[in-house]
């Protein structure tokens, strides 16, 4: 059992490679406290301290398997105070920006194909609403609140009309979705702040054959996330 003295303040979830090899070396160096790298069944971990609090850094692996695997093993064996997601997505050209920061308010994993009964009740019931306690005022950068939907696929060019018209969404991704579910089950304090690297259209996406556009705009979009967990926690 821990004590009060070993609590974690907070695990930062960090999903796709690209993701966490942006911290090195340059960002996690500059994280006070930061311990050697470790590693775990899912990916590398290390440990920092922020406002004197323990915070955990784990890279969880791209895609829900990976994302729902790793979270329960994060809440199991570090009983964190606080789960935080930081990472990346894809926008709809036209509705999302690449730059902007998006505040999942609302998580779907829209994926889910049911035949034998009612698809929606399917997809409501990995529905979340990411619950975060004293989120703070006046952040440097502008957070927009979003319902984001998640799948383990890129962005479809054709699909894009119907996520727009049945979830309002304006992005996705591949991990938010089973991120935020597995903390509902805890009851466990989660924020998923994700930036946009590019974006799609009903004709194709900008990174799509090109993915150096995503891995190039996911080093600046991982500084600026990590520079909001001063404010954050």
């Amino acid at each position: 059992m821990l004590t009060m003295t070993d609590t974690i303040t907070a695990i930062v979830l960090i999903s796709a490679g690209a993701e966490w090899r942006a911290l090195f070396p340059d960002l996690a160096s500059e994280l006070p406290g930061r311990t050697p790298v470790d590693h775990c069944p899912y990916g590398e971990w290390f440990e920092a301290r922020i406002h004197q609090q323990r915070v955990v850094f784990l890279h969880g692996g791209w895609g829900k398997v990976a994302a729902a695997a790793s979270t329960e093993y994060a809440i199991s064996r570090w009983q964190p105070q606080r789960l935080i997601n930081l990472g990346t997505c894809g926008g709809f050209a036209g509705l999302a920006e690449p730059g902007e920061i998006l505040l999942a308010e609302e998580t779907v994993i829209y994926d889910i194909i049911e035949q034998m009964g009612d698809p929606q009740a399917a997809i409501q019931h990995f529905t979340c609403r990411p619950r975060w306690v004293g989120f703070p005022a006046g952040l440097p950068i502008p957070l927009r609140r979003v319902r984001l939907v998640s799948a383990d696929r890129d962005i479809l060019a054709a699909e894009i009309p119907s996520l727009v018209e049945q979830y309002n969404a304006v992005a996705a991704d591949w991990e938010s979705g089973a991120i935020a579910w597995v903390a509902d089950r805890h009851n466990l304090p989660c924020l998923i702040l994700r930036g946009v690297t590019d974006v799609v259209s009903t004709t194709g996406g900008e990174a799509y054959g090109n993915p150096e556009i995503f891995r190039s705009r996911a080093q600046g979009i991982m500084r600026t996330l990590i520079g909001l967990l001063n404010q954050i926690i």
